[in-house]
């Protein structure tokens, strides 16, 4: 790394690197505390109300959050050889599995948009114009608040993921990463794993309730 690439705060670039670690994983465990709240939320009327968390559940599409589960793992793997590109000085390849990574991230927000969209039609978005067949609306409409806020936010962590993987792309054709400088590659692998670990703990807790 050359000496314009250390800021002026930091000893060294090795410094820097550590200090920009420390500080992607500060704001992971702020992440985890806000998720938390919610994991906590639906766990508590998830026991309250079983059989409502059960019959919502089975509203769902299996089929779109099992593909979607696999595409972010395949996400998680593409961001890794990134990360690993970088560090080995290979720009191409860097660029390639930025791009595969932004590709695959695309292809969960377009799955979960139609998911979305049956949700409307289905009329199981909580609000005045809720409907639902099974027993117990009322609770199962608490069920489809925590599915909505929960994926919801998580759907918004992955656009924000998507602007800071494009600008990766960006910089990395710029010629700005090489195997002595490329901290903005792994802080911004550390937050897309972030974003795909949440995505299988929800995966379980919203679309198997039940063991279906």
């Amino acid at each position: 790394m050359s000496e314009g690439q250390v800021a002026h705060q930091f000893d060294d670039a090795r410094q820097q690197q550590e200090t920009a670690i420390l500080g992607m994983w500060v704001f992971l465990v702020t992440e985890i505390l806000f998720f938390g709240g919610l994991f906590a939320g639906y766990t508590i009327y998830r026991n309250l109300y079983p059989q409502a968390w059960v019959g919502a559940s089975r509203t769902l599409d299996l089929t779109i959050g099992t593909i979607n589960t696999a595409v972010l793992i395949a996400s998680s793997l593409t961001m890794a050889l990134a990360v690993h590109a970088s560090q080995t000085g290979r720009r191409k390849s860097l660029v390639g599995f930025l791009v595969s990574t932004m590709a695959l991230g695309a292809v969960f927000l377009g799955l979960k948009a139609v998911e979305y969209a049956h949700k409307f039609q289905e009329h199981h978005v909580p609000g005045p114009h809720f409907a639902y067949s099974g027993p117990d609306s009322t609770h199962a409409q608490l069920f489809f608040s925590f599915y909505f806020a929960m994926t919801g936010m998580h759907a918004l962590h992955m656009v924000i993921g998507l602007a800071l993987m494009a600008w990766l792309v960006w910089a990395a054709r710029s010629g700005r990463f090489s195997p002595d400088y490329h901290n903005p590659v792994v802080v911004g692998g550390l937050y897309w794993h972030f974003v795909d670990i949440v995505w299988i703990f929800l995966y379980p807790l919203l679309y198997l309730v039940g063991s279906r």
